[in-house]
């Protein structure tokens, strides 16, 4: 499909409308996690709706050290990819037309969620990501965002700013894309050498690690919630070779529950590993937390969880994230 490439608001603005506008916002470098993206805002759209591709490094989301001079600008192929993906227009505004006059005095504060975990790591970042996304919400005026799971404590933000704040646009939350070996799609990928990628794929091997215990433990307790651990029952199942099973059951059933610790256990593993590689993974954080404000979850939490990655290897940043969902029987 043809795709349009513009630059201005009033350019956009000026476009017939017949079906919903879904807006995907980047800041470029498109990857096939960005053509997912895409696609998914195509079908929402529709064939009368209309999807606009957002391409704009802000740099009120870079602080002092960060990559915002080397971050790549492929505009070219971006316009490409977006419309093998499906997009109508990519909007590629400069920087005047986004902050006229410079960088804005008014902005959009994360608050106490925005300090946690990445806003610890780098502080005033979603300052800056929450007010671009509000600016280009009102630039593009669409009917429904779409944004990358990957970048879960940007999405729940986002949320809570466009619940807050009373803004007339659906989010939507699209799951991460990874390559065939694990590593969650980046822009910043590139950045690494054959040596640090190996290394960095102990990002999602963690993340795997703690889903995998999450889900043996999950299982365990649904087992013991079927069958009664008592005496009798352990007895019977011996009986018929399945004195494990027994013991496993009642193990979970008469334990306090531990599950997030131990989830954290088994990921920490793996991360401890990598820190002895070379090049060695520098861990920034690694957390179970609760998407609703990005708390850490206690030992008797029940609901919807996020565990939650961010590392260094060498000069390049990572972050990743698995939805993990505890005592989803009752």
């Amino acid at each position: 499909m043809t795709t349009t490439l513009l630059s201005t608001a009033g350019e956009l603005h000026a476009r017939v409308r017949a079906g919903r506008r879904a807006v995907v916002m980047t800041m470029g470098a498109l990857h096939e996690g960005h053509a997912t993206l895409i696609r998914t805002a195509r079908g929402i759209a529709g064939r009368d709706g209309e999807v606009v591709v957002t391409v704009f490094v802000n740099p009120l989301q870079f602080g002092q050290g960060e990559d915002l001079d080397r971050y790549p600008r492929t505009l070219d192929a971006d316009l490409k990819l977006a419309g093998e993906s499906g997009a109508d227009v990519v909007f590629a505004p400069a920087v005047d037309e986004v902050y006229p006059g410079g960088e804005p005095q008014v902005r959009i504060t994360a608050g106490p969620m925005g300090e946690r975990l990445e806003g610890s790591a780098r502080p005033g970042h979603f300052d800056g990501m929450l007010t671009v996304v509000a600016k280009l919400l009102h630039l593009t005026r669409p009917d429904v965002a779409l944004y990358g799971q990957k970048d879960a404590q940007q999405l729940a933000l986002i949320r809570r700013m466009v619940r807050d704040l009373n803004f007339g646009v659906e989010i939507v939350g699209v799951p991460t894309v990874r390559e065939d070996d694990g590593l969650a799609l980046s822009s910043r990928n590139r950045y690494l050498s054959p040596v640090e990628r190996r290394t960095a794929l102990a990002l999602s091997s963690a993340l795997f690690a703690g889903q995998d215990r999450h889900a043996a433990q999950e299982a365990l307790r649904a087992r013991a919630r079927e069958v009664p651990a008592t005496r009798a029952r352990a007895e019977a199942l011996s009986a018929i070779g399945e004195s494990r099973a027994a013991a496993d059951a009642h193990a979970v059933a008469t334990a306090v529950p531990g599950g997030p610790a131990a989830v954290r256990a088994a990921a920490r593993q793996v991360l401890d590993e990598a820190a002895r590689l070379d090049p060695p993974l520098s861990l920034d954080y690694l957390a179970l937390v609760d998407p609703s404000d990005f708390t850490e979850i206690g030992h008797d939490f029940t609901g919807e969880a996020v565990l939650a990655v961010a590392a260094r290897v060498g000069a390049t940043r990572l972050i990743d994230n698995l939805p993990l969902t505890f005592g989803a029987a009752s």
